[in-house]
């Protein structure tokens, strides 16, 4: 075990720390971020694999075991675990980040990559091939270090393993304060992403026909709108006709729910990029208010329905609004320090490989942390 002390200013009960429990101390006389820290400890390993476990975790003791199976297949870089809330404690935000943190990968298994059901997973608590891990990690990243890492492993090659049945607790932030800021900083990192990995961090991903159908009924027409996805329902029933006998039909389902879908999509990135245009146009174009505030509203209330979290519903939608609205102020502070207006452009398409005018395209992931 290596304990390594990022310039912590009590340097003295870390090495008590370390000591009780027979840990080698690898002292770092300045802060240089989780990135820097990692790639201290992981010059120091000799093992064939390293698991790495930030400060604010606490894992069981099994938690390794379900990840290990994993590395029996050699193409397989890393493994992480699911990140769940060590203590269940009281308050609205403390509830919204046992059943919300950005951390929680959530209950299924998947395969980690940019497309992939989960895109990234946190470097939080992470076991690692050494032999994938050479390049380390970025140092000059605060946050977002760890999504970079994954993605350039998934990029060399290697396969990335998403185990939620392995489990580490993680002390969640849970004062309002603090945890915005950290929902802004998270933010920061979609544009310093979006530069290292082209095309992976748009602020939504969609059929280029739903968001066109989707723009017009926002500006009151929604007879443009209907309009539009019915033409794309012909195009696309025509494109099926050499493949099934139920070409509309089929056509009909496909378009109906790529079109749902982007809506919610589009609440979403109006929520986490695109509000500070929004909101102007809101102002001065008295008939967009209405749907755009049932836009943005939309994705929370969905989502409550879904999860049915222990929160009243307006707790939850407020918590989820303030999540995105914290995280978009970190976009566009991220965007203007590097001078990028990627992370805010969305991804659009016409057609799909899957001939779906409406659903997420494969390879195109948003980075949603």
């Amino acid at each position: 075990m290596i304990v390594v002390d990022d310039g912590s200013a009590d340097p003295g009960a870390i090495a008590a720390a370390a000591a009780a429990a027979g840990a080698r101390l690898l002292r770092r006389d300045a802060s240089g971020g989780p990135g820097a820290a990692r790639n201290t400890g992981l010059a120091a390993v000799r093992t064939p694999l390293v698991a790495f476990v930030d400060s604010d975790c606490v894992p069981g003791p099994a938690w390794l075991a379900p990840l290990l199976r994993h590395f029996t297949d050699p193409a397989v870089g890393a493994a992480a675990p699911r990140i769940v809330a060590h203590e269940q404690r009281a308050g609205w935000l403390a509830r919204y980040e046992q059943v919300r943190s950005a951390l929680d990968m959530g209950p299924a298994e998947s395969i980690v990559r940019p497309g992939a059901r989960v895109t990234y997973v946190p470097g939080a608590a992470l076991v690692v091939r050494r032999e994938a891990a050479a390049g380390g990690f970025t140092e000059d990243m605060p946050v977002g270090e760890d999504v970079d890492f994954i993605w350039r492993l998934a990029g060399a090659g290697w396969h990335i393993r998403y185990e939620p049945r392995a489990a580490v607790a993680h002390q969640h932030r849970v004062r309002a304060g603090e945890w915005l800021r950290r929902r802004r900083d998270y933010g920061t990192s979609a544009a310093p992403l979006e530069l290292r990995h082209p095309g992976t961090v748009p602020a939504c991903a969609m059929s280029g026909w739903s968001a066109v159908a989707w723009l017009a009924a926002v500006a009151g027409c929604p007879g443009a709108g209907a309009t539009i996805t019915g033409a794309a329902t012909a195009l696309l029933a025509r494109r099926l006709r050499p493949l099934t006998d139920d070409s509309w039909p089929l056509a009909g389902q496909l378009a109906g729910q790529g079109t749902l879908a982007a809506g919610r999509m589009l609440g979403s990135a109006l929520a986490r990029s695109w509000w500070p245009l929004a909101l102007p146009a809101a102002v001065a174009v008295p008939r967009l208010r209405l749907p755009l505030a049932a836009l943005l509203v939309a994705p929370p209330v969905l989502e409550w329905r879904e999860r049915r979290p222990p929160m009243r519903p307006a707790s939850y939608v407020m918590a989820r609004l303030l999540d995105d609205f914290a995280y978009s102020v970190g976009v566009w502070q991220g965007c203007l320090a590097h001078r990028t207006a990627r992370p805010l452009t969305p991804a659009l398409w016409w057609w799909s490989g899957t001939t779906e005018p409406g659903g997420p395209r494969p390879g195109g992931a948003a980075h949603s942390r």
